[in-house]
């Protein structure tokens, strides 16, 4: 398999419709809509936007930066396709977001997760990041769990 990952606006429709599939597998996982603990992104804070398209321009993976200070920026909105998942593409994209962090002077890069997405600990653990204490807006949250990683 091979793709493109191409940097695009927030309201994109092919990276909005990858973020509504992403949703909808959430509620599943979690039996609810109400999953997200922290503020959900938005066009005017996320700093850096990707989305992965096939050889045959289809959308099949998405990832997002948002600055959280002078230092740092959140990890929001990682998501590839099912049928996708297992190609790399999610690393390469990981990976792309790092090199768009350190672009723009960041070290750090945390994110957020949950305990009904073990496939996504497993993957970023993998990737070299590690479990911290709940930051910001998932402090106290029952459905999060916290990762970070110091940039090379």
């Amino acid at each position: 398999m091979s793709w493109t990952i191409e940097e695009r606006p927030w309201d994109d429709p092919a990276g909005a419709a990858l973020r509504a599939a992403q949703r909808a597998e959430l509620d599943l996982r979690y039996g609810t809509d109400d999953h997200e603990p922290g503020t959900p992104p938005s066009a005017t804070d996320i700093d850096l936007f990707l989305v992965a398209v096939d050889s045959a321009g289809r959308p099949i993976g998405c990832g997002a930066l948002r600055r959280l200070d002078q230092a740092s920026a959140e990890v929001k909105r990682m998501y590839v396709v099912p049928e996708s998942r297992g190609s790399g593409v999610s690393s390469s994209l990981l990976e792309r977001l790092e090199a768009g962090a350190r672009d723009r002077g960041w070290l750090t890069l945390r994110l957020e997760t949950g305990p009904a997405q073990p496939d996504a600990m497993r993957f970023y653990e993998r990737a070299g990041y590690r479990r911290i204490p709940l930051f910001g807006a998932y402090v106290g949250s029952d459905l999060s769990i916290c990762y970070e990683r110091s940039l090379p």
